[in-house]
């Protein structure tokens, strides 16, 4: 591929990006042209006789609309980080954070601890980190806003409004699990979650799941929330709404019979006119199967309510490794021992044959372990079929002769020493996938229909959060790789379909009408693809946060250029150290949206 340019005097556009196979975000078929910008926007798509300041050859390459990612957790690294990975590695162009209740605003100064904590414990992000690269500038949410609002960034970013930090700046220390807040609590976290929408939020989050704990081990403030004051505070956003804001209700949550959930989400979105939407999961956690999920959902949509389905791409689970935030030996007493010891001191004990052998030896010792949840702890630990080797070209959607298990017997070791040994390779940087969530049948075959119903919406990447767990910030780039181009085990997507899904309807569900489809009067925000070469490639651990806080992060191979606003950001997997991206402030319109529908 080349690129050239033109005395910007005698251009007529600012770029051009010419001869590509433009998947313009709308699911229609691709066709061959150009895409012309000028100011930000697209000027023009198809045969472009203008001359523009710098051309980009794209013969051969998928040209499509950048992409948005409405389930991510940038609510600190967006105060400090400019390039915004790895996110902004993979094609998008646009993040929403503040996602399951969690984030830092509104922020009293007594409760700064309490909210990293929070954050630490529910997202997994190294608190140091935070607390290093938090400045703290703002108090109310509208001054976080303003505060985001300073920092340029390569990618544009949106958020919630989230209840864990309404819930602590209202209640103060009264904020306990199984807290009840008074009326006048409730009408004053009702006027902060208003102001906040009206100031430019895109909606409001919480959660209610018991997989999300501070670090001390509390349940979030959301998981003990009664449905009067969940619809309060829905009714709060409708006014908001009326007012001119854009107002999506996002909630992760058990799902618990009990509860009743879509029972109060349905009238929630029905009488404020707002959209709920909630992660959707095959889950140990939920009590709902996914089925009953969706069929619930679409109960309460036939009588008038908007709820939508985030769906994830893949098994949703764990990378385990020696120096990532859980592996399977993690209780074991000779782990324990030397835990808390520098990389190079632990990396010599573990590749000590005599140490392999005693702590290969002894029991797990569950003693300190989460009881809650220790359905899960014993997976982890134990579940050697439901663990799987990590190869140079792994398939995320692997069978059960890629388990531990069946290796280990195809080896003839017993499946606890093999995955020691896994752990060990490269020196000690060795990985284990455990897929906890969305891999019950062993198969990714129950998000085909979901990846082609209207009522769902391609999410949950978590991009910028579980640090130490998982990298599916890079899902838009599986989405592309796996699903349209080398799913072995089931039907694919076709790659108008996938980038729709991954483009346009993101963008719709948060208000965001000005991108996601190329066409004139858009933002000119565009990928230009090597479908052939992309791949992801290996995950690996980083120590780059502030403080030196560690993520896990993957790279891919395949985006030739990354365009926000007309400017080009990545070229050829590197940014460019430009910064087009700022923050999105409430539901945006396309200048020529009528022209271009």
């Amino acid at each position: 591929m080349t690129d050239h340019a033109t005395r910007a005097g005698s251009a007529t556009y600012d770029l051009v990006i010419r001869g590509g196979t433009i998947v313009d975000g709308s699911g229609d078929e691709r066709f061959t042209g150009d895409v012309a910008i000028k100011d930000g926007l697209i000027a023009a798509v198809g045969t472009v006789a203008g001359v523009a300041t710098r051309e980009i050859d794209a013969t051969g390459k998928i040209v499509a609309p950048g992409f948005v990612d409405i389930h991510t957790h940038y609510d600190g690294q967006a105060t400090w980080d400019q390039e915004m990975a790895p996110s902004s590695w993979h094609g998008v162009t646009t993040v929403v954070m503040g996602n399951c209740g969690v984030g830092f605003a509104p922020a009293k100064p007594d409760r700064h601890e309490w909210l990293i904590s929070l954050m630490e414990g529910v997202e997994d992000i190294p608190g140091t980190a935070l607390a290093e690269g938090i400045t703290w500038e703002w108090e109310t949410f509208p001054e976080y806003l303003d505060a985001l609002e300073k920092l340029p960034r390569a990618i544009d970013v949106g958020t919630h409004v989230p209840h864990g930090a309404v819930r602590a700046y209202v209640l103060g220390d009264r904020e306990q699990p199984g807290a009840v807040p008074t009326k006048d609590d409730i009408a004053q976290m009702s006027r902060i979650v208003e102001d906040g929408v009206r100031a430019g939020a895109l909606g409001f989050s919480t959660s209610r799941t018991v997989l999300h704990k501070s670090v001390e081990g509390e349940l979030v403030p959301g998981t003990t929330a009664t449905a009067e004051e969940l619809i309060a505070i829905g009714h709060a956003m409708g006014r908001a709404k009326t007012a001119g804001g854009h107002a999506v209700f996002e909630m992760a949550s058990d799902l618990k019979r009990e509860w009743n959930e879509f029972d109060w989400m349905g009238k929630l979105s029905r009488d404020a006119d707002i959209p709920v939407t909630f992660a959707a999961l095959q889950s140990i956690a939920k009590e709902l199967t996914l089925d009953e999920q969706i069929a619930q959902m679409r109960a309460e949509n036939d009588n008038g309510a908007n709820i939508v389905a985030q769906i994830a791409l893949r098994g949703n689970g764990i990378i385990m490794a020696w120096r990532g935030t859980v592996h399977p030996f993690v209780y074991r007493p000779s782990w324990q021992r030397i835990a808390d010891l520098p990389w190079e001191e632990q990396k010599a004990k573990l590749l000590d044959p005599a140490f392999k052998a005693q702590l290969l030896g002894e029991a797990n010792d569950y003693s300190g372990a989460p009881q809650d949840i220790i359905e899960v702890v014993m997976v982890v630990t134990q579940g050697w079929a439901l663990q799987y080797e990590m190869d140079p070209d792994f398939d995320y959607e692997p069978d059960t002769d890629a388990s531990v298990n069946a290796r280990a017997q195809k080896a003839g070791v017993d499946p606890q020493e093999y995955a020691y040994d896994m752990l060990c390779r490269e020196d000690g940087t060795g990985f284990i996938y455990l897929p906890i969530l969305n891999y019950a049948d062993g198969n990714l075959d129950f998000l085909h229909a979901l990846q082609h119903a209207d009522d769902t919406v391609n999410s949950l990447s978590d991009g910028g959060a579980h640090c130490g767990t998982i990298c599916d910030a890079a899902s838009p780039t599986f989405m592309l790789e796996h699903w349209v181009k080398s799913r072995k085990r089931g039907d694919r997507v076709s790659l108008e379909h996938a980038i729709k899904r991954q483009s346009r309807d993101t963008a719709l569900l948060y208000g965001m009408e000005d991108r996601g489809v190329i066409a004139p009067g858009y933002l000119a925000d565009i990928n230009v693809i090597d479908m052939e070469r992309l791949k992801l490639g290996r995950p690996w651990l980083a120590f780059d946060l502030p403080a030196d806080g560690k993520r896990l992060l993957q790279k891919a191979q395949g985006y030739d250029y990354t365009i926000k606003s007309g400017t080009i950001t990545f070229q050829a997997g590197s940014w460019s150290g430009e910064t087009p991206g700022g923050l999105i402030r409430g539901p945006q319109r396309a200048e020529l949206a009528e022209a271009a529908e």
